[in-house]
């Protein structure tokens, strides 16, 4: 098993607090930063636009990875890529013409991401997987931090994982879903290349220690 990419969620650092919680990520050995953004439609609550991403982006230079739940994604690309966005992922469930939200990506400069729900199946985005640069498998119904992780839903990156061997895909494998430490190593056998963490790393006293925790170290 590979060492993967951790990308705390700012969904769980304290919002009247944030760029604590920047600087804390910046520190941790963590590569990305990770955004849910709600729309109070796709999923139940509403969190934060891209404002909150490009002022974020004045404290830190790492990888940010914009998850959209949004009804009608594509009216966000241009406004998070300009914020400062390095990865665009949405929710097919979401678009009718996800391909062309994917070009739309793919013209600013960023890369692009793909996103399913628990309920949702590998081969309802097969036609997409040879755009798409990182997939996103949703391990609990997306909406709120500190879900119990549904661990059938690891079967799905089991699948993605063989799909890019078979066709010479690129994509990233990453999940997203009550992520702690054990099951963060169900994750990793898995074939996960990006792992997501709210509560296991904003929660934790040490979130350097918990970092390490969930690379497996």
């Amino acid at each position: 098993m590979k060492t993967p990419i951790i990308a705390p969620s700012v969904l769980s650092a304290d919002f009247s607090d944030i760029i604590s919680g920047i600087k804390q990520v910046n520190n941790s050995g963590a590569e990305w930063i990770h955004f849910d953004v709600m729309d109070g439609s796709f999923v139940p609550p509403i969190t934060f636009g891209s404002k909150m991403a490009a002022d974020v982006r004045k404290h830190s230079e790492l990888i940010f990875d914009v998850h959209l739940m949004t009804e009608h994604p594509h009216t966000h690309i241009e406004d998070f890529a300009e914020a400062g966005a390095d990865y665009i992922t949405f929710h097919p469930e979401a678009a009718v013409h996800a391909h062309r939200i994917i070009e739309q990506i793919h013209k600013t400069g960023k890369k692009a991401g793909i996103s399913i729900v628990p309920s949702t199946p590998v081969s309802a985005i097969t036609e997409l997987c040879p755009f798409a640069d990182i997939i996103l498998v949703m391990t609990v119904n997306p909406g709120y931090g500190g879900q119990k992780m549904i661990p059938e839903c690891l079967y799905k990156v089991s699948v993605l994982r063989e799909l890019r061997e078979e066709k010479g895909y690129a994509y990233l494998l990453s999940v997203d879903g009550g992520i702690n430490e054990e099951t963060s190593a169900a994750a990793r056998k898995a074939g996960t290349d990006v792992i997501v963490a709210g509560t296991a790393f904003f929660g934790a006293e040490n979130p350097s220690e918990a970092v390490s925790r969930l690379k497996g170290l």
